[in-house]
């Protein structure tokens, strides 16, 4: 996995004068959700969304730039070159200024995570003494990293049992609400003690080690087996696609979850969409292996423990 992941981001894990070349590649699986595409009921034809101008109708990429609005109606106008030359160490390097207790951050705060590898094999033995050494304090590395065009304050963790690193992107706190605010309404009184008390008996008795394994999208399975099913009855209609501008290769609606059913083991493979002016084929086609994947699967990665003994 550590070699065939795709990096997302490169650059240097800095502690004090340690600086250990890192690279990241994302915890989330994209393939793991079905796409929809909007689509023209009467012309079959995807429906695209185009960057127009009033009065002068779809805008060339190279004529877009970005604006900041500094008052209503007036802008500053933001080059890709001026942007580019923001001198920002965290560009580059995740600095990690502070450490605390997982417990200390509270959920809210998490946003994205990422997986943490070495960079080369020089990097991984400082790697593993970061990590083990976060392992063994119950401790998070807070620091800061600059990720598309924007500044981000991140959370650094050793991840599942202590195998590996992870790095959650974090909100700041002028992008939360005030919870003061939204919970003023909440009556402040202590409930009767005896309600108190069964209510934590009944979380005593439910409560267990956090297994993500356990649970499953029920939502997405049921989504699947309806393509199934649908896919089953023929029930497939030729979408005219038309190559996006620059060239880029439109993946058609049907094949998008032909390879998600395929994916997720459901078993016997839909039969081939018919082609434009021929009758549906009936029955299924043979079963058809997923297509191999680049890299094992990676363990789930758990989310800090927020208490140790």
């Amino acid at each position: 996995m550590a070699e065939s992941a795709r990096t997302f981001w490169k650059g240097h894990l800095r502690l004090a004068l340690v600086s250990i070349p890192v690279r990241l590649v994302a915890a989330e699986k994209a393939e793991s959700e079905i796409r929809f595409h909007q689509v023209d009921r009467n012309s079959k034809q995807r429906i695209r969304y185009l960057k127009v101008a009033p009065g002068k109708g779809e805008v060339a990429k190279e004529d877009i730039v970005l604006g900041y609005e500094v008052e209503p109606g007036n802008y500053v106008f933001m080059e890709d070159e001026e942007l580019d030359s923001l001198k920002l160490s965290s560009r580059h390097t995740i600095e990690l200024s502070q450490f605390v207790d997982a417990d200390e951050i509270e959920p809210v705060y998490y946003n994205r995570p990422y997986f943490v590898l070495p960079d080369g094999e020089v990097a991984e033995e400082g790697y593993r003494v970061l990590r083990d050494a976060l392992w063994a304090k119950h401790k998070v590395g807070i620091g800061q990293l600059t990720l598309r065009g924007r500044e981000h304050l991140v959370a650094l963790y050793p991840t599942g049992e202590g195998q590996g690193l992870a790095l959650d992107t974090l909100r700041y706190e002028t992008e939360l609400k005030a919870a003061d605010d939204i919970f003023s309404g909440i009556g402040r009184e202590r409930p009767r003690e005896d309600m108190v008390q069964m209510a934590e008996d009944l979380i005593e008795r439910r409560s267990e080690p956090f297994d993500a394994a356990k649970f499953r999208n029920h939502y997405a399975e049921a989504l699947r087996d309806l393509v199934k099913a649908k896919l089953g009855r023929g029930e497939t209609v030729p979408v005219e696609e038309q190559a996006e501008p620059g060239g880029a290769k439109v993946l058609d609606f049907m094949e998008a979850l032909k390879r998600s059913v395929a994916a997720s083991g459901g078993g016997e493979a839909p039969p081939e969409p018919p082609r434009k002016g021929e009758p549906p084929k009936k029955g299924r086609a043979p079963a058809k292996k997923p297509p191999p994947t680049k890299s094992a699967k990676p363990k789930s990665a758990k989310a800090p423990t927020r208490r140790r003994a």
